[in-house]
């Protein structure tokens, strides 16, 4: 089997032969093209960009549709240019896993160019800010996830290089953000050049908090005189950089050992699953599902590729908004984060094993169905129920996507009000609906405040994932006992009444008392959480 670089995939038959789909572009020609007129460049190097956005601009390659390829940026960690990228061309393998185990795989060529998004790596910064100065450069993608975005810290203070970058200007810039404005400097200085920056991240009004971060930076360097003051204005300009909102849709976790092992029976080599010191797991290949959903504003002031021939739907922002709320507050986020909360406690490694087990995939399809869909609104491009039903049928049963419960629970305190408390919301202010009538979500907010007492069900210690609110939370259940209901006094009272984590006071919509209720029937012993789930879900 020949070796994953630009040589080898010139032995066709060879790839053929293994099953393998290759390009049907000359690579070469594409990659000198990009360098020439680069038209999209992606912050965010890792596996959902390689096995989902890259994979867009490939099929308008093979189609005759592109004649560039996407520059590709890392500027967190440098590991995954320096031990994936490079070492194999740009090339990855791409790997769909279907429920049926069939293995789909197909050789990524789209991406011309790795770099390092850092001025430590002098000639990728120069080229860096080349691209920008470039007439031809449409659109700027982020997967950076929303940590990237942040420039405080959770006691609402600038992080230190952040402050450092306010006072230093563009010229050395540390933080991803400050990175991305001083860029964005470079192409206002080479004639106010319009440009989309567009946020694929998965979180709610991505577009805007993108904006809003850059908007800050770029504050603080006119008020510090480190910049024209027109900078700002053109930041600002809609109709010379604009900052659409999307919503995207894909797992893609991290590369399963079942398809090294697959890859590996085929005759290839190097095939090796690293950690990167900064903890980002990552192969020369990329699995994921087969399902996905990327929708964006149709807002580009340089114009853009006709990417909805490769499945991605345009639309305005409201549309953007509602397919948003439609995922992450109904459809898919609050089946996972049940399923996270739950499968830790009851000691699962896999969503899809979950998925077998009658109570938990009651308890998603009661959230989803009965307590999601009555509120939920109607994008019109996608259908909520059909959505639905490809998440807890075939989605989440994937026994091959390789996702973990231990995973998803990551952060629960900044994703639990929007996957909860908006529907709890939508509840209060509906006449014809009561929040006093949910069962299913508030049990999940209940399994949530019992997960974090960091004993399993059986009651043995249960490792807690990372969570930036994680210590305060603990320290309100610290006098909580399993097996003595009498401990739990008012310890919950501080979780359920904070409208910083639920979006509202659960007590103030008669959710509170109900949620303390569930809490204490699931700590007054061993295997208790099994009970209340036989209890409610049969």
């Amino acid at each position: 089997m020949p070796n994953l670089s630009r040589e080898g995939i010139k032995n066709k038959k060879a790839w053929q032969d293994a099953g393998i789909e290759l390009p049907e572009f000359d690579y070469d020609k594409v990659a000198a093209h990009t360098r020439e007129n680069p038209v999209w460049l992606h912050f965010g190097a890792g596996n959902i960009f390689r096995g989902f956005i890259a994979m867009l601009q490939q099929r308008l390659l093979n189609m005759g549709k592109a004649q560039t390829g996407i520059v590709a940026v890392e500027a967190f960690d440098f590991e995954i240019i320096d031990k994936i990228y490079i070492p194999y061309d740009n090339l990855s393998l791409f790997v769909i896993m279907y429920p049926d185990g069939t293995l789909d795989k197909k050789v990524v060529g789209s991406i011309s160019e790795g770099m390092v998004g850092d001025v430590s790596r002098e000639r990728d910064w120069e080229r860096l800010k080349e691209f920008f100065t470039k007439p031809s450069l449409q659109m700027v993608s982020f997967t950076i996830t929303e940590k990237g975005y942040s420039l405080k810290n959770i006691s609402g203070e600038y992080y230190k290089n952040v402050l450092e970058d306010m006072q230093n200007g563009p010229g050395k810039p540390g933080h991803i953000i400050s990175k991305v404005a001083s860029l964005a400097y470079t192409r206002y200085k080479s004639g106010e050049l319009p440009i989309a920056f567009v946020s694929m991240d998965n979180y709610a009004h991505n577009g805007e908090k993108l904006h809003e971060s850059i908007e800050t930076i770029a504050k603080k360097w006119v008020e510090n005189g480190l910049v024209d003051s027109g900078f700002l204005a053109y930041i600002n300009d809609e109709s010379k950089v604009s900052f659409p909102w999307t919503m995207i849709d894909k797992i893609v976790p991290r590369p399963s050992e079942a398809v090294k092992a697959s890859l590996l029976s085929t005759g290839f080599e190097g095939m090796e699953i690293i950690c990167t010191k900064k903890n980002t797991y990552i192969a020369p290949f990329v699995n994921a599902e087969g399902p996905q959903y990327l929708v964006i504003e149709d807002n580009f002031p340089n114009g853009r590729l006709p990417l909805e021939l490769a499945g991605v739907l345009f639309t305005d922002r409201q549309t953007v908004d509602r397919a948003e709320k439609m995922k992450v507050c109904t459809c898919l986020n609050p089946l996972h984060t049940a399923l996270a909360v739950f499968g830790c406690l009851l000691g699962y490694n896999l969503i899809a094993d979950e998925m077998k087990d009658s109570q938990l995939k009651k308890l998603v399809e009661k959230i989803g169905y009965e307590e999601g869909l009555p509120v939920v609104i109607n994008p019109g491009i996608l259908s909520p129920e059909a959505f639905i039903r490809e998440v807890i049928e075939q989605r989440l049963p994937n026994p091959f996507i390789p996702d973990t419960p231990q995973r998803i629970v990551t952060d629960t305190s900044q994703k639990i009000g929007i996957r909860f408390g908006e529907t709890i919301k939508a509840y209060r202010d509906r006449e014809d609906l009561d929040p006093t009538s949910l069962t299913y979500i508030p049990l999940t907010i209940a399994g949530w405040c019992r997960y974090l007492l960091g004993l399993d069900d059986k009651g043995q210690v249960m490792p807690l994932s990372p969570d930036p609110m994680l210590n305060v939370l603990k320290s309100h259940l610290s006098g909580v006992k399993l097996g003595d209901t009498g401990t739990v006094g008012d310890s919950l009272k501080p979780i359920l009444a904070n409208e910083n984590i639920f979006g509202l006071n659960l007590y103030d919509v008669g959710l509170g008392e109900k949620i303390e209720g569930y809490f204490k029937e699931m700590v007054s012993g061993p295997n208790a959480v099994r009970n209340i789930l036989q209890k409610y879900l049969g």
